[in-house]
């Protein structure tokens, strides 16, 4: 019976693969079990015929082997071609697991450059937001004749030249963040030297974790251009971040005019789309929010779980 059964296996296996092509009116399927069940007699006779005890006549008068014969064949013709269906019934299920999976891993991966390209298109919305404000207020030093202007224009080089290189990447550290905070901010104090002073204090360990570049930047400048510029005494800007529960926590405080002020009483440009990055690349748990300080201006907010960040 195994030789039998290799070679209904044989069978099944090579009108699977030839010919390329039937033709439309007959399924292959049909061929498959066909095959197999005209494999069955011709092989059980060979398999009578080599396991006689004598080649000749007397091997077909041997009643009692014929009968065996018949009825292996008989056998054979009636549990081949359904052993072939449930095969293909097999063969099909997996490869409709095979093909929802592929389909499955293909939806991702599109999922996955849908998410790249939205984040990438955000970062561009970005980036020229900053620099068009900065450059902005490079040129006001410039129309007023400040002495500032030259020592404002070379900081700012020298900042683009750190910042520009990061500016394309999907994730950055929080290291890098507060290196191009602080420079930005310097060149916010040349241009105000005595309306603007600022804090930053980083829990230790924290200017490792995974942050979105121009993310704390985009409230920082936010602050100053909304909060400490108008007022007419500026103020400080105070800067956290921690680690609580694998969630990090990062704080820009500032003493300006408050939410009331133009531009702050909702989510501008800038703080909408940061608030898109931030549920892009943390997921829906990630938060801004903006809340009045105690005393006047504004506390900006951000929390993102650092164990889920995406690269």
């Amino acid at each position: 019976m195994f030789v039998v059964c290799l070679m209904c296996v044989l069978a099944f296996g090579f009108w699977e693969q030839f010919p390329r092509r039937l033709p439309r009116w007959i399924a292959r399927w049909v061929v498959q079990v066909g095959a197999v069940a005209l494999t069955v007699p011709p092989t059980m006779v060979t398999l009578y015929i080599l396991t006689g005890p004598e080649v000749g006549p007397a091997l077909w008068q041997d009643k009692p082997r014929l009968q065996s014969l018949f009825i292996m064949i008989v056998l054979g013709l009636l549990i081949g071609p359904w052993v072939a269906l449930g095969a293909l019934v097999r063969q099909r299920e997996a490869m409709a697991r095979h093909q929802a999976l592929s389909f499955a891993l293909e939806r991702s991966e599109l999922e996955r450059r849908a998410t790249d390209a939205r984040l990438a298109l955000m970062q561009a919305q970005v980036q020229p937001h900053f620099l068009f404000n900065t450059l902005a207020n490079v040129r006001a030093l410039v129309e007023t004749g400040s002495p500032q202007a030259l020592p404002v224009l070379d900081s700012l080089i020298a900042y683009l030249r750190a910042a520009v290189p990061r500016l394309n990447a999907a994730m950055g550290t929080l290291g890098d963040e507060m290196g191009l905070v602080r420079a930005y901010l310097d060149i916010m104090a040349m241009r105000m030297p005595d309306r603007l002073s600022f804090r930053i204090n980083l829990e230790p360990g924290t200017d490792a974790l995974p942050c979105p570049p121009m993310a704390v930047l985009t409230l920082v400048e936010n602050a100053v251009r909304h909060g400490i510029d108008p007022a007419e005494d500026g103020g400080t800007i105070d800067i956290t971040a921690s680690l609580r529960g694998g969630v990090l926590h990062i704080t820009v405080s500032d003493s300006g005019l408050g939410l009331g002020s133009a531009g702050t009483g909702g989510l501008g440009t800038g703080l909408s789309t940061l608030r898109q990055r931030l549920a892009l690349c943390f997921g829906p748990t990630a938060t801004l929010s903006l809340t009045e300080r105690a005393g006047g201006g504004v506390v900006a907010t951000l929390s993102w779980p650092v164990r889920e960040a995406t690269a």
